[in-house]
Parts: C-alpha cells; sequence; structure tokens
C-alpha cells in the first residue's frame, strides 16, 4: 500500500494488536478515501499482492459509498484484506486521517517499517458494531491505554477515558479521580451516574445496557446493506446457473 502511495489507515484485529490489546487475526482491515486517484492506486496495489475480490460486493466506488465492505483474498498467501471507506459512527476519512497515529514496527530490511494506524478512539467507534467479539476487544483496548496513561492524564485522554471505558472499577475510578470532567460530559454519557455512586453491580447493568443499545444502532444500519448484500448474491447465482 505504501510502495503505491494509497491513503489509507489500518483498523480491525491488526491495530488492535499493536494498540497492545492482542487479538489474533488472519486479516488485514484498511479504511481508504475511495477517491478515483485513490482507488487506481489500491487496484495496482492489490494487483502485486495478487488480490482477487471474495464474495460480495464488486470492487466499486458505489459500494464504498454506501457502508460496505470489499473483501480481497491474496493469492497463495491466503490473507484476506478487507477495506472500507464509510462506517456507522465514525468520522469521514479527511478527519481519520489528520488524527491518524503513524506507528513504527520491526521490519525484515535494517529500517523498522512505518504503518499508519487509525488512531485509538476511532479505532474504539469502528469497533461499535453487533459482532460479540468486537465488544471485549473495545474494553482491551481501553484498560491497556488506562493503564498505561493512568499517571500521565491529560484532558484528551481523561475525556476519551469517561466516554469510552468499559471496565466497571475503572471507570468508577476515573470518575473518583476526575469528578469535574465526569460532570461535564455525564449528560452525554448516563452511565457515568452510576459510576459515580460506585455501585459495580448498578454499574455493570447500566454498561450492559449502553452496549446493547450501540449493537441495536448497528442492526438497524446494517439492515437495509445486509438486504443489497443478499440481492447481489442472488444475481451472482443466477448468473453463475445461466
Amino acid at each position: 500500500m505504501r510502495e503505491h502511495a494509497v491513503q489509507h489507515l489500518l483498523m480491525g484485529g491488526q491495530a488492535c494488536i499493536l494498540y497492545g490489546a492482542a487479538e489474533f487475526s488472519r486479516d488485514a482491515d484498511l479504511a481508504i478515501v475511495a477517491s478515483p486517484d485513490n482507488l487506481i492506486r489500491l487496484r495496482a496495489a492489490l494487483t502485486d499482492l495478487d488480490a482477487e475480490v471474495v464474495a460480495v460486493p464488486p470492487f466499486e466506488a458505489r459500494y464504498l459509498d454506501r457502508g460496505h465492505a470489499i473483501h480481497f483474498r491474496c493469492g497463495t498467501s491466503g490473507l484476506r484484506v478487507d477495506v472500507m471507506s464509510n462506517m456507522r459512527g465514525v468520522d469521514p476519512f479527511p478527519e481519520l486521517w489528520e488524527r491518524r497515529a503513524t506507528l513504527a514496527i520491526p521490519h525484515l530490511s535494517d529500517l523498522p517499517l512505518e504503518i499508519d494506524v487509525m488512531a485509538l478512539p476511532d479505532l474504539v467507534a469502528s469497533k461499535k458494531t453487533q459482532r460479540d467479539k468486537d465488544w471485549p476487544m473495545i474494553r482491551r483496548l481501553l484498560e491497556a491505554n488506562y493503564f498505561e496513561f493512568r499517571e500521565q492524564p491529560t484532558p484528551a485522554r481523561v475525556d476519551f477515558w469517561l466516554r469510552e471505558l468499559r471496565t466497571a472499577e475503572l471507570l468508577a475510578e476515573c470518575v473518583g479521580l476526575f469528578p469535574q470532567d465526569a460532570a461535564r460530559i455525564e449528560s452525554e454519557r448516563l452511565v457515568l451516574a452510576a459510576a459515580r455512586t460506585r455501585d459495580l453491580r448498578a454499574l455493570e447493568r447500566e454498561l450492559a445496557g449502553e452496549q446493547e443499545a450501540e449493537r441495536e444502532r448497528d442492526r438497524v444500519y446494517w439492515q437495509p446493506l445486509r438486504a443489497e448484500l443478499g440481492r447481489l448474491r442472488q444475481a451472482a447465482r443466477s448468473g453463475e446457473q445461466g
């Protein structure tokens, strides 16, 4: 992707690993800008990877614009690459790009490989789906960040923790440490009221309700997209039979 100057951000399980929340993932999930020039560069990169589209939808900008993921499998390696441009609850790509993190990882060459990764708050937002596996990962991402920077709180970090922590004990602790910040955003995240009382059982119930409400919003969002995928699969089967 870098060789072909594809404007992209790593997200998904591989990004979670880089942020310290280990997850086994065979996929590479990328957010991209779906401009004509960038899609031309992406096609060139995918050709070098010997990547072909698997399943539906086909690799067309209109499906990316509507929020679909395009799925590719790379040659003999079998690596799967999933590409998205628009996601529910996630800001447009130009804003994601401005907030990106560039991380260096060991590489076979003498120089480290630099990877543009979705910023942690944006990665968390992208993980708020209806899938069971995403919510424990959100919890681990927040825990890792909180434990790493608890002794170095900044306004941005405190705001992030108060809005996103999903571990009852840590959220109650954070509210106790930063009561004024918590009071400021309590109307936006109602579970902070339960966190202030330090009733952990009640807070766990509130967090579970918050999670289910978010999952329901994702189900509603995906309903028309899933219907469209069903129509595309049916059309593909009809074409094969014809």
